[in-house]
């Protein structure tokens, strides 16, 4: 109950930074517009609190909100490398471990890559509508815009898949496809070996991966909501209106459509798949939706959907408690709807010409970041980061639109949790179903 307040109490700091951070940049906003841009006074205040310091001409400034709001974000990036791997490796073992459920890790495995497909090609395809369209258009004037590094030859993305260097992968951020290559071949390794959760290697990504929860909740409960104040005031007073807009765009589009898969998406899985009542698959989860969205964990929410779905639901409890927290690893549907728009907004907002081939790039990079992205918060948008620089979307208005994306992402990912959270159990649903473990009496209850 207390982690619930304390989640509650976070969401809330969060929702009044932001708030604080848009009008405190809105008011310096207009008054470097009543200064002028050129003037002295408000060069001074740009120097002291806005000027990035790494920018050349800038060796005199002083830039505390860019300095606050940089010290964040590389806290961030600064995990993104140990969390995909020991992730995938200890999802990639886990597999092997059920082996003795046979068919129900392949059913598992291919509805968890039905669902996440059919959303992320829904989204990629509506995104990239609006992003034609002109809705993620934000052309901030004296910055130029960049080129992603799939303009010379998008197959190169392919090709950097399999690494010629362990060290050189592992100590980049911008190689997370090489990251999961060698991650997958570390898991299936040990399952050819025998090598379960005893062995050294599965126990040190695992206390790895406590670790990196420990340091993110930390990072984000602690430095979070002040961050977030320092981005967006910083972006507001220093490129204004461009912003905001684009952002606006984002935040709306990207919450219909995660509410669209939640209550249109899953509900026909149900009704026209599994041949079940879809309302009340709605009416037992809604509680799960709920826990999912206060905490903004998946890993927090787990021992509630497990109840429900084995309890409520009908499900075998030995297959729900299979199919549950594996999800919870790689079972990403609201993850990978949030990261490819978010990417279509970054690509908008820097300039960069997506076409279609792109799109599946983007879609690719997504699936696979987000099925290595842990059930705790904030974590799809530090993954988004690897999506940047897979497609190379990396220059300084796709960074500027990053730390956007970081600074309001909160609520999103608030809703992103509840959908993954119920793409697990209805996955548990399907699965048992096609097994003859589904208890429909306890179901239609």
């Amino acid at each position: 109950m207390n982690k619930i307040k304390d989640n509650n109490k976070l969401a809330i700091h969060m929702l009044i930074a932001m708030i604080l951070g848009i009008l405190v940049g809105l008011l310096f906003m207009a008054g470097r517009e009543a200064l002028g841009a050129d003037s002295t006074a408000w060069t001074t205040i740009n120097k002291i609190l806005f000027q990035d310091i790494t920018a050349k001409g800038a060796e005199s400034a002083i830039g505390l909100f860019f300095i606050g709001g940089q010290l964040f974000i590389r806290a961030l990036q600064l995990i993104i490398v140990p969390m995909v791997f020991c992730s995938v490796v200890m999802a990639i073992s886990e597999i092997s471990e059920a082996s003795t459920l046979g068919r129900v890790s392949a059913k598992t495995i291919g509805w968890f890559m039905m669902t996440s497909s059919i959303a992320l090609v829904t989204s990629g395809v509506i995104a990239l509508f609006f992003y034609k369209v002109g809705l993620f258009n934000a052309h901030v004037e004296g910055v130029a815009a960049g080129s992603g590094s799939t303009g010379s030859n998008p197959l190169m993305v392919i090709l950097n898949i399999v690494p010629s260097n362990i060290g050189a992968t592992l100590s980049v951020n911008n190689a997370v496809l090489g990251v999961v290559f060698i991650a997958v071949v570390v898991g299936l390794s040990m399952n050819k070996l025998g090598l379960g959760k005893e062995s050294v290697i599965y126990r040190f990504c695992d206390e790895v991966s406590k670790i990196i929860v420990v340091f993110l909740n930390f990072a984000v409960k602690k430095f979070g909501p002040v961050a977030i104040f320092m981005l967006l005031c910083r972006t507001f007073a220093t490129y204004g209106i461009d912003y905001l807009k684009p952002a606006l765009g984002y935040c709306v589009l990207t919450v219909v459509l995660l509410l669209a898969y939640l209550f249109i998406g899953y509900p026909l899985y149900i009704a026209l798949i599994c041949k079940l009542n879809p309302y009340t698959f709605i009416k037992k989860i809604f509680k799960v939706i709920v826990f999912g969205f206060s905490t903004s964990s998946s890993a927090a929410t787990l021992p509630l959907n497990l109840d429900t779905t084995s309890n409520e639901l009908g499900v075998d409890r030995q297959i729900a408690s299979f199919v549950l927290p594996l999800g919870m690893t790689i079972n990403m549907d609201g993850t990978a709807i949030m990261q490819v728009v978010a990417t279509l907004f970054i690509a908008g907002c820097g300039g960069y010409d997506v076409s279609v081939f792109q799109l599946v790039i983007i879609m690719v990079l997504a699936l696979i970041a987000s099925m290595g992205t842990p059930a705790a918060p904030g974590a799809g948008a530090v993954i988004l980061f690897t999506i940047l620089s897979g497609v190379g979307f990396t220059g300084e208005q796709a960074l500027i639109a990053y730390a956007l994306i970081l600074a309001i992402n909160r609520p999103i990912e608030m809703l992103v949790t509840s959908l993954n959270c119920v793409g697990d159990s209805l996955t548990s649903i399907a699965v048992a179903k096609s097994e003859g473990k589904l208890d429909t009496d306890v179901y239609n209850k």
